[in-house]
């Protein structure tokens, strides 16, 4: 069974945050004294320009402090909430919306542990009415943005004229491990702190408002092969979490990426050269390409997947959105067009959404 056009919840507005300081891929590098020259390299090409993070303080030695665990979980709560708060008002802003008007809020983050959920802290730090339904997808990673879509969609159109947001923040200067190995380079040359929100709504078009498109469908891929391909994992010898990243998960995204699109737009009618506007998980330029080269993309399809991997990093489950605003702030995308979202992560998974203006 179809949902009526009506039905179908509509983004509203979207709204993005970082944190207040930026540094080049050499300043990191220099911040922690990391003279390896195979290190160096993985940051230098890895198509980052800059990327918003939070560094633990200097040591006076010319280094930085140690953050044990409960630091870093600390860190996490502080920006996630700063940043969280700043994303969501923008998005609301944008969508013309006010807090008084949110029903439900679903909030995603994988980089610390909180209980309560990122949700209700927000609730209590902004006002939000007490009543507002939320939600909190944690631990899924880099695709959780697209799984948080979909379930708030569902919700959205069960609950037709009432307003949601889905709400991404990740803290990743909170899930570093600091230190000169191969394991690590690769991770900690990549993410960056970051937060997005988008607002949903169902409902006639002069209920939803025009800016958006109407979500029409959802696809997931999981790999069970790659199930251990990104995955944290606890680092004895420092007291801390350790992201750990595969180096051949961009071959195995990129070989996986035309079964799911495929599957995304089975049924539809849809090929993929109907699609007018590509929407990719900025997961590092290996992963971007694979992506490209697989589904037989051009440079210009994913302008703003690669210009915010450069001008970010890697934001984590936010990062699709940030490649929307983008997309809005051109105001190319024309009626009747459809998009296409694609995020990846832990699972390891391709996660897939058709949008229509």
């Amino acid at each position: 069974m179809t949902l009526a056009a009506e039905s179908r919840p509509r983004a509203l507005g979207v709204g993005t945050a970082v944190t207040s300081t930026s540094y080049t891929q050499r300043e990191v590098l220099d911040a922690f004294r990391i003279t390896d020259s195979k290190i160096r390299s993985v940051f230098l090409n890895s198509a980052i320009e800059r990327r918003h993070l939070t560094l633990p303080p200097p040591d006076g030695t010319g280094g930085r402090v140690h953050e044990p665990q409960g630091d870093l979980l600390d860190k996490h709560k502080a920006k996630a909430i700063e940043m969280g708060a700043e994303a969501l008002r923008a998005c609301l802003k944008r969508a013309g919306a006010d807090l008084s008007e949110l029903r439900h809020l679903c909030c995603v983050t994988s980089t610390g542990l909180l209980t309560p959920g990122l949700s209700a802290l927000l609730i209590k730090e902004l006002g939000i009415d007490r009543h507002c339904g939320r939600s909190d997808i944690v631990g899924m990673g880099c695709n959780a943005g697209l799984n948080a879509l979909n379930v708030v969609a569902g919700w959205a159109a069960a609950h037709p004229g009432e307003l949601a947001v889905v709400l991404c923040a990740e803290a990743c200067s909170a899930a570093y491990t600091i230190d000169s190995t191969m394991r690590t380079a690769v991770v900690n040359s990549l993410f960056g702190d970051g937060a997005s929100a988008i607002a949903l709504r169902s409902g006639p078009d002069g209920v939803a408002g025009p800016e958006g498109p109407r979500i029409i469908k959802f696809a997931s891929c999981l790999i069970p092969d790659a199930c251990d391909a990104m995955r944290y994992d606890w680092d004895r010898d420092q007291g801390r979490y350790s992201f750990y990243l595969d180096p051949l998960i961009p071959y195995v995204v990129g070989a996986h990426a035309e079964l799911a699109v495929d599957r995304l737009l089975a049924g539809t009618g849809l090929r993929r050269s109907d699609i007018a506007h590509w929407l990719v998980h900025s997961g590092g330029k290996k992963v971007i390409d694979a992506v490209v080269v697989n589904l037989g993309l051009t440079r210009h399809d994913v302008r703003h997947t690669v210009g915010v991997l450069r001008d970010y990093g890697n934001v984590s489950s936010g990062s699709f959105l940030f490649s929307y605003e983008r997309l809005l702030d051109e105001g190319i995308a024309q009626p009747g067009e459809y998009g296409l979202l694609m995020t990846m992560g832990p699972g390891s998974t391709i996660e897939t959404a058709l949008v229509q203006w």
